[in-house]
């Protein structure tokens, strides 16, 4: 069944989602593209977010998530082997099953397949974790990918991981940037992969701005990156990558 989808819902006129790929530098492909909401006038997602009240995030969630799948079969993500990845906000999800089956004809509408999905939440939000445990259920039920967001200087990496074991955690930029210069940010990095390998949990380093930090990271065994160095995130399309930059040196 395909979902009727009421224009006051898709209607994305106060922002514009734009793409970045999460690449695979093993096989050089680009795994997936991740939605980033831009404003009008560039403003990022947190000043956007700053702007929805708290009755308003259940809405504004669905708002993003149906704006990404529409702009990325736009953009010709049917044309490509890639995923899209998707920020969620777990506490604005009521039903965590229903949501998942509503987000799945939502996919079907615009003809993308659902498994093709890979939803994304931050580690540093005040997360209730019976609600975050039910939406990793319900997004594997449904054949989504996870990944916690903001593993750093300060996430309490173990406890969220022991809890909740994603598809994949991301090592956020202030952790990145710079770690080829840092003993401390790499043995932090060291810990956190370790950790997450044992787990059998795929790490992606986001954040890459230069060469030598993305060798110092794929020195530790991640494959996969994300950053302005290999490709800026362009609005509305899915930006040319350059393959070179995978072996540039630092």
């Amino acid at each position: 069944m395909t979902a009727e989808l009421p224009a006051t819902i898709t209607r994305d006129a106060k922002f514009r989602i734009a793409f970045q790929p999460i690449i695979n530098s093993s096989s050089g492909d680009v795994y997936a593209y991740h939605a980033l909401v831009r404003g009008s006038n560039g403003e990022g997602a947190e000043a956007i977010l700053a702007g929805v009240g708290p009755n308003q995030r259940a809405g504004f969630d669905r708002r993003c998530r149906i704006a990404a799948i529409r702009s990325a079969v736009a953009a010709g993500i049917n044309r490509t082997r890639a995923r899209l990845a998707v920020n969620i906000m777990p506490d604005a999800i009521d039903s965590p099953l229903r949501d998942g089956q509503q987000t799945i004809e939502m996919a079907q509408h615009f003809g993308m397949s659902p498994r093709r999905l890979m939803f994304e939440f931050g580690a540093h939000d005040a997360l209730d974790p019976d609600r975050l445990t039910d939406v990793i259920k319900a997004c594997r039920r449904c054949g989504f990918a996870t990944t916690l967001d903001g593993f750093g200087v300060e996430s309490n990496g173990a406890d969220l991981l022991y809890k909740f074991a994603p598809d994949f955690i991301k090592l956020e930029s202030g952790l990145v940037g710079g770690i080829a210069g840092s003993w401390s940010r790499r043995v932090i990095a060291e810990n956190l992969v370790s950790l997450a390998s044992d787990l059998r949990i795929k790490v992606i380093a986001e954040g890459v701005e230069t060469a030598a930090d993305m060798e110092r990271m794929r020195g530790l065994g991640i494959e996969y990156f994300q950053g302005n160095f290999l490709c800026e995130p362009e609005v509305g399309a899915f930006p040319a990558f350059d393959e070179s930059k995978l072996t540039a040196s630092p």
